[in-house]
């Protein structure tokens, strides 16, 4: 097929009462509510959700901890429906580390973002696939490997819905035998749950300008492993988390590890992407950390079976953007719901989808479209969810005045505060800078190098994208684009010792060439979607866009 006849080609369209974009917790959940709320009143309404992944829970991934509250309130017989919540969390520990020692915190003296009774070590995976089985039992309709590619807008400037990408589209940007257009899906809101760093959440708060006044939204990125363990060394329900070695003292970040049902061990690590220095590797970081006496015991005659990254992210209540604009709102991830502290989001991303439900079905019964929402920031800054989140505004804004002084000051703000009966710190601390924006030049910081892996304990990255069952369509147009082609070796390499090789997980950057004559190979088929380069890129000249449908990894259990 040519151009022309492809510009030929109409698409088809679908009308909902309400689209979800992302079937994640925070778009399941929406999407549940909805249909709860219609079965209660007993009336109709009509919800899609569109989900990239091959299938629900393909591409998330997560420690994971869930706090039960939410979904308590969405399905207050969770249990008794079959959700996978089965190990309830036994023990938390909490070590500061140096490169050879631990030291434990007492658990007195644990704030209470650290505490985790009552609370699940769970496969967020297997969660969303629970989630979505309920939601198709409700009579939601799901289309996973479907990328919601492009928003559309009605003639007031209003959301009207999105569509699809095309398929069939060669790498050269051209339709092959076996193009097929795109889909247009229509609503009277549209809510997007894409998580951290959404691809359409990113340009909807641009065109509506919704942090406006706003800190600059934080990130940070995680990198998991999963583990079938010894059996001799497995502990169900152990909680582990770590801050300290390997990370300089001015580096946000610290580690997770989880023992979880059936002999498996979730190990982690999070680093905040507005680290300064070019030569850090949060991969070789995160390798170096399960060397630790205190890591490795656990690990080791144990084998990694899983493997992936995504970017999650950490701004919290200060860096919320407004979460609704004309048809449609943001929730979970997508706005940044996350409580950094204490490493949770799905909690929230329940909570939000709920809320924005509540708010979208009572405008639907008030014959309303495509206005905003406003009973939705409304009922949220009411909601439990506000109130904690208020209490962890300042978490990662302390690290960026040493660790020293942060852990203090988290132990003052969730420690001491909470037994005085404070909830909301009097103290408002401030971020400016993006986190692009605090990349300092090679040449003035220390450089790092990292041990090469044994195979064992640790692994290369391309080994580790195999274990993600990572594919796209080879014939596909670069989802990994470039403002300007030039700029990745004549600013990033020159200045910052190309960081695109060292801050991807995935080895999907390469510079290769002589020196002098270096240029970026961009290897697309490695991406396992956590958008680390559109948040990191020091000159912001790399955009991810949605690949093909389907394409990308597909996590098992993570």
């Amino acid at each position: 097929m040519n151009p022309a006849a492809q510009d030929a080609v109409e698409r088809e369209s679908m009308e909902y009462d309400i689209v979800v974009v992302g079937a994640g917790p925070a778009g399941l959940a929406t999407a549940i509510r909805l249909k709860q709320l219609a079965s209660a009143a007993g009336s109709e309404v009509s919800v899609c959700v569109l989900e990239k992944g091959s299938e629900p829970g393909a591409h998330i991934l997560s420690g994971a901890i869930v706090d039960p509250k939410a979904l308590t309130e969405l399905f207050p017989d969770w249990a008794e429906r079959g959700a996978p919540l089965k190990q309830a969390v036994t023990r938390d520990e909490f070590l500061f580390l140096d490169e050879t020692s631990a030291r434990a915190t007492p658990h007195w003296l644990l704030p209470e973002c650290f505490h985790n009774h009552g609370n699940y070590v769970v496969s967020l995976g297997a969660l969303v696939r629970w989630l979505a089985q309920q939601a198709e039992a409700l009579g939601v309709e799901i289309f996973p490997g479907f990328a919601a590619a492009e928003l559309l807008f009605d003639e007031a400037g209003a959301v009207k819905g999105v569509a699809t990408g095309d398929m069939g589209i060669g790498k050269d940007g051209q339709p092959t035998d076996q193009y097929q257009p795109g889909m247009e899906l229509h609503a009277r809101y549209t809510i997007f749950a894409e998580g951290a760093r959404g691809q359409l959440g990113r340009e909807l708060i641009a065109k509506y300008k919704l942090d406006e006044g706003k800190d600059p939204q934080s990130y940070a990125i995680g990198i998991k492993e999963l583990w079938q363990a010894d059996p001799a060394k497995h502990q169900p329900g152990l909680v582990v988390h770590t801050a300290g070695w390997p990370l300089a003292s001015d580096t946000y970040g610290g580690s997770f590890l989880y023992h979880a049902e059936d002999g498996k061990i979730a190990v982690g690590f999070v680093i905040g992407l507005d680290y300064k220095n070019p030569w850090l590797s949060p991969f070789g970081e995160f390798q170096r950390f399960k060397t630790h006496p205190s890591i490795r015991k656990h690990l080791e005659g144990g084998k990694r079976i899983g493997y992936g990254a995504r970017a999650l992210t950490a701004g919290g209540l200060l860096s919320l953007p407004k979460t609704i604009f004309p048809g449609g709102a943001l929730v979970g991830c997508e706005a940044g719901f996350l409580n950094a502290s204490r490493i949770k989001g799905s909690h929230a991303a329940i909570k939000t989808g709920m809320l924005a439900a509540d708010a979208a079905f009572a405008a639907l019964g008030e014959g309303r479209q495509r206005d905003e929402l406003s009973a939705y920031p409304e009922a949220f800054e009411k909601s439990w969810l506000h109130a904690e989140l208020q209490q962890s505004k300042n978490f990662k804004q302390w690290f960026k005045k040493g660790r020293g002084f942060a852990t203090l000051m988290t132990g003052i703000e969730q420690w001491l505060l909470p037994k005085l009966g404070i909830r909301n710190p009097p103290w408002t601390i401030h971020r400016q800078q993006p986190d692009h924006a605090c990349l300092q030049p090679a040449a003035s910081q220390p450089k790092i190098e990292y041990p090469k892996p044994d195979g064992v304990l640790t692994f290369d990255r391309l080994s580790s994208v195999f274990l993600s069952s990572t594919h796209h369509d080879e014939n596909q147009p670069a989802h990994l684009t470039l403002k300007n082609p030039a700029i990745p070796v004549t600013v990033n390499l020159k200045e910052y010792a190309g960081p695109e090789a060292r801050y991807c997980p995935a080895g999907v950057y390469e510079f290769v060439g002589e020196a002098g004559n270096e240029r970026l190979q961009i290897n697309a088929a490695n991406c396992v979607h956590c958008k680390t380069c559109d948040i990191k890129d020091p000159t912001q000249n790399i955009v991810w866009v949605a690949p093909q449908g389907g394409g990308g990894p597909n996590y098992q259990n993570m």
